[in-house]
């Protein structure tokens, strides 16, 4: 039974995240869908990463069985034909060994967070980032985050329903830059915690802000408890951007 490896792109905006809900339009489900349009086959199909209502994709993978065999760049092109207009586009298919699994085989997520920093509103970046007016001291925010990098208790900066077992998670990058008027947060470890990224860049724009120091973030960290947390950053500035096998 040959198994398939695909990278898909999507906008978040329309969906209540990734994984299959019932009666709410999700990635997965939508996915699912086109696979069975197109092969006549119902499918299991596994996502790298559970992303949320509103959060979009530049490389998430998934993978998925058929019965039959067919060209990837066929399962390509006939999965994007059965996807529009959904705003969901299958960017590469292959075909990979029984052994793969999108999620348990990525040894690293990669994820950004686009933040732009003006008091005007946003036209073009509506729903694909998030506005902050007051100025950031951007140097100010990479220099906390870096509190935060190695393996930790992120209990502070998960969700109160992430469902894993463990809060220990080792964060690899946390870096803050800025280009004029955009500043980016790119985060990257092995595994996230549910909603750890939003916590991490709520804190830090209060950091950014002048509310809190450095030492406040640290402090943050060491409590590990939810209540110590800043602000969650809304969902439409984060991207999963890439996964590493």
């Amino acid at each position: 039974m040959p198994r398939y490896r695909i990278t898909i792109e999507y906008d978040g905006t329309p969906f209540a995240g990734w994984q299959i809900q019932a009666d709410v339009p999700t990635v997965q489900g939508t996915l699912t869908a086109a696979i069975a349009s197109f092969s006549g086959e119902s499918v299991t199909l596994q996502g790298a990463g559970r992303t949320d209502a509103g959060v979009h994709a530049l490389e998430q993978v998934a993978h998925f069985d058929l019965s039959k065999d067919h060209d990837p760049g066929t399962v390509r092109d006939a999965l994007n034909a059965h996807l529009r207009p959904h705003p969901i586009a299958v960017r590469d298919a292959a075909r990979v060994g029984a052994d793969f699994d999108a999620r348990f085989s990525a040894v690293r997520r990669r994820y950004l967070y686009r933040i732009v920093n003006r008091r005007p509103d946003l036209a073009l970046d509506r729903l694909r980032a998030v506005r902050v007016p007051r100025p950031l001291d951007t140097d100010a925010m990479h220099v906390a985050a870096q509190a935060l990098i190695g393996k930790h208790d992120f209990t502070t900066f998960r969700s109160s329903d992430c469902q894993a077992k463990s809060p220990l998670r080792t964060l690899q990058r946390l870096d803050v830059t800025r280009n004029n008027d955009l500043v980016e947060v790119h985060a990257e470890a092995r595994s996230f915690l549910h909603n750890q990224v939003r916590s991490m860049v709520g804190s830090l724009i209060w950091v950014g802000e002048g509310r809190w120091a450095a030492t406040d973030l640290a402090a943050a960290l060491a409590a590990r408890d939810r209540a110590a947390c800043g602000p969650v950053a809304p969902p439409e500035g984060l991207y999963l951007v890439g996964v590493d096998y």
